[in-house]
Protein backbone atom coordinates (compact mmCIF):
# COMPACT_ATOMS: atom_id res chain seq x y z
CA UNK A 1 0.00 0.00 0.00
CA UNK A 2 2.05 2.89 -1.15
CA UNK A 3 0.81 6.81 -0.10
CA UNK A 4 0.44 9.31 -2.25
CA UNK A 5 0.91 12.65 -1.22
CA UNK A 6 0.06 14.25 -4.25
CA UNK A 7 -3.53 12.67 -3.80
CA UNK A 8 -3.87 14.22 -0.16
CA UNK A 9 -2.61 17.86 -1.11
CA UNK A 10 -5.32 17.30 -4.20
CA UNK A 11 -8.22 15.84 -1.73
CA UNK A 12 -7.82 18.97 0.33
CA UNK A 13 -8.78 21.45 -2.74
CA UNK A 14 -12.10 20.22 -2.35
CA UNK A 15 -13.80 21.68 -0.40
CA UNK A 16 -12.69 25.14 -1.71
CA UNK A 17 -13.73 23.86 -5.47
CA UNK A 18 -16.96 22.37 -3.77
CA UNK A 19 -17.57 25.80 -1.67
CA UNK A 20 -17.20 27.78 -4.61
CA UNK A 21 -19.86 25.93 -6.82
CA UNK A 22 -22.21 25.24 -3.73
CA UNK A 23 -22.06 29.11 -2.66
CA UNK A 24 -22.27 30.70 -5.40
CA UNK A 25 -24.78 33.21 -6.19
CA UNK A 26 -26.16 30.77 -9.04
CA UNK A 27 -26.68 27.95 -6.47
CA UNK A 28 -27.35 28.17 -3.03
CA UNK A 29 -25.69 31.66 -2.05
CA UNK A 30 -28.25 33.72 -1.67
CA UNK A 31 -30.91 30.85 0.90
CA UNK A 32 -27.51 30.49 2.88
CA UNK A 33 -26.82 34.25 2.78
CA UNK A 34 -30.79 34.45 4.43
CA UNK A 35 -30.82 31.33 6.45
CA UNK A 36 -27.68 32.46 8.14
CA UNK A 37 -28.63 36.23 8.67
CA UNK A 38 -25.75 37.68 6.32
CA UNK A 39 -25.29 40.35 3.79
CA UNK A 40 -23.21 40.88 1.04
CA UNK A 41 -21.86 43.75 2.89
CA UNK A 42 -20.74 41.76 5.88
CA UNK A 43 -19.41 38.79 3.95
CA UNK A 44 -17.02 41.35 1.38
CA UNK A 45 -15.01 42.36 4.67
CA UNK A 46 -13.50 39.02 5.42
CA UNK A 47 -9.52 38.47 4.92
CA UNK A 48 -9.82 35.96 2.11
CA UNK A 49 -6.78 35.36 1.70
CA UNK A 50 -6.60 33.84 5.24
CA UNK A 51 -10.48 32.35 4.23
CA UNK A 52 -8.85 30.30 1.56
CA UNK A 53 -5.75 29.57 3.50
CA UNK A 54 -7.34 28.10 6.42
CA UNK A 55 -10.17 26.61 4.43
CA UNK A 56 -6.62 24.54 2.95
CA UNK A 57 -5.09 23.80 5.46
CA UNK A 58 -8.31 22.55 7.77
CA UNK A 59 -9.75 20.60 4.43
CA UNK A 60 -5.49 18.57 3.93
CA UNK A 61 -6.80 18.19 7.75
CA UNK A 62 -10.32 16.04 6.46
CA UNK A 63 -8.23 14.16 3.95
CA UNK A 64 -6.08 12.76 6.59
CA UNK A 65 -8.48 11.59 8.33
CA UNK A 66 -10.63 10.60 4.86
CA UNK A 67 -7.24 8.30 5.01
CA UNK A 68 -8.85 6.18 7.88
CA UNK A 69 -12.81 6.38 6.99
CA UNK A 70 -12.72 4.97 3.63
CA UNK A 71 -9.39 2.49 3.15
CA UNK A 72 -10.07 -0.48 5.89
CA UNK A 73 -6.60 -1.74 4.86
CA UNK A 74 -5.61 1.57 6.80
CA UNK A 75 -6.60 -0.59 10.14
CA UNK A 76 -4.32 -3.42 9.38
CA UNK A 77 -1.29 -1.80 10.84
CA UNK A 78 -3.13 -0.50 13.90
CA UNK A 79 -4.45 -4.19 14.43
CA UNK A 80 -1.06 -5.44 14.64
CA UNK A 81 1.95 -2.76 15.17
CA UNK A 82 2.18 -4.18 19.19
CA UNK A 83 3.29 -7.51 18.22
CA UNK A 84 6.37 -8.06 18.55
CA UNK A 85 8.28 -8.57 15.15
CA UNK A 86 5.93 -5.99 13.52
CA UNK A 87 8.78 -3.63 11.87
CA UNK A 88 10.69 -6.69 10.56
CA UNK A 89 9.47 -7.58 7.26
CA UNK A 90 10.93 -11.09 7.96
CA UNK A 91 9.36 -12.10 11.33
CA UNK A 92 6.01 -13.51 11.26
CA UNK A 93 3.74 -10.88 11.43
CA UNK A 94 5.58 -8.76 9.30
CA UNK A 95 5.18 -11.88 6.67
CA UNK A 96 1.65 -12.18 8.07
CA UNK A 97 0.96 -8.19 7.16
CA UNK A 98 2.46 -8.62 3.54
CA UNK A 99 0.18 -10.88 2.86
CA UNK A 100 -2.77 -9.45 4.12
CA UNK A 101 -1.89 -6.77 2.31
CA UNK A 102 -1.17 -8.43 -1.01
CA UNK A 103 -4.41 -10.83 -1.10
CA UNK A 104 -6.69 -7.92 0.40
CA UNK A 105 -4.97 -4.46 -0.35
CA UNK A 106 -6.60 -3.66 -2.83
CA UNK A 107 -10.48 -4.56 -2.17
CA UNK A 108 -13.07 -2.26 -1.43
CA UNK A 109 -10.48 0.64 -3.02
CA UNK A 110 -12.86 2.40 -5.39
CA UNK A 111 -14.36 5.56 -5.72
CA UNK A 112 -17.92 4.58 -5.36
CA UNK A 113 -16.66 3.07 -1.97
CA UNK A 114 -14.98 6.15 -0.58
CA UNK A 115 -17.57 8.32 -2.16
CA UNK A 116 -20.47 5.89 0.16
CA UNK A 117 -17.91 6.09 3.62
CA UNK A 118 -17.91 9.91 2.71
CA UNK A 119 -21.85 10.49 2.42
CA UNK A 120 -21.88 8.06 5.54
CA UNK A 121 -19.38 10.84 7.62
CA UNK A 122 -22.28 13.85 6.46
CA UNK A 123 -24.69 12.35 7.86
CA UNK A 124 -23.55 10.70 10.76
CA UNK A 125 -20.66 13.41 11.76
CA UNK A 126 -21.12 16.61 10.00
CA UNK A 127 -25.05 16.64 10.07
CA UNK A 128 -25.07 15.79 13.98
CA UNK A 129 -22.16 18.69 14.65
CA UNK A 130 -23.92 20.99 11.96
CA UNK A 131 -27.28 20.76 13.74
CA UNK A 132 -25.99 21.21 17.43
CA UNK A 133 -24.06 24.20 16.55
CA UNK A 134 -27.54 25.62 14.63
CA UNK A 135 -29.82 24.79 17.19
CA UNK A 136 -27.92 26.79 20.12
CA UNK A 137 -27.70 29.61 17.26
CA UNK A 138 -31.44 29.56 16.61
CA UNK A 139 -30.66 28.31 13.18
CA UNK A 140 -33.42 27.13 11.00
CA UNK A 141 -33.76 23.23 8.99
CA UNK A 142 -32.59 25.57 5.76
CA UNK A 143 -29.10 26.58 7.18
CA UNK A 144 -28.58 23.03 8.23
CA UNK A 145 -29.83 21.20 5.18
CA UNK A 146 -27.81 24.12 3.12
CA UNK A 147 -24.92 22.78 5.00
CA UNK A 148 -24.92 19.12 4.86
CA UNK A 149 -25.95 19.35 1.45
CA UNK A 150 -22.44 20.96 0.76
CA UNK A 151 -20.20 18.66 3.70
CA UNK A 152 -21.97 15.09 1.94
CA UNK A 153 -20.90 16.57 -1.70
CA UNK A 154 -17.49 17.68 -0.29
CA UNK A 155 -16.85 14.45 1.56
CA UNK A 156 -18.10 11.92 -1.00
CA UNK A 157 -15.95 13.27 -3.68
CA UNK A 158 -12.63 13.45 -0.99
CA UNK A 159 -13.79 9.52 0.24
CA UNK A 160 -14.09 8.85 -3.46
CA UNK A 161 -10.83 10.13 -4.34
CA UNK A 162 -8.66 9.17 -1.71
CA UNK A 163 -10.31 6.12 -1.46
CA UNK A 164 -10.08 4.83 -5.12
CA UNK A 165 -6.29 6.50 -6.17
CA UNK A 166 -3.99 6.73 -2.44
Amino acid sequence: MEFNWYILFGAALIPLVTGFIWYNPKTFANAWMRSAGLSEEQLKGGNMAAIFGLTYVLGLMLSAAMISLTIHQSHLMSLLMEEPGFGDPQSEVGRLFADLLEKYGHNFRTFKHGALHGIIAALFIALPVLGINALFERKGGKYIAIHTGYWALTLALMGGTICANL
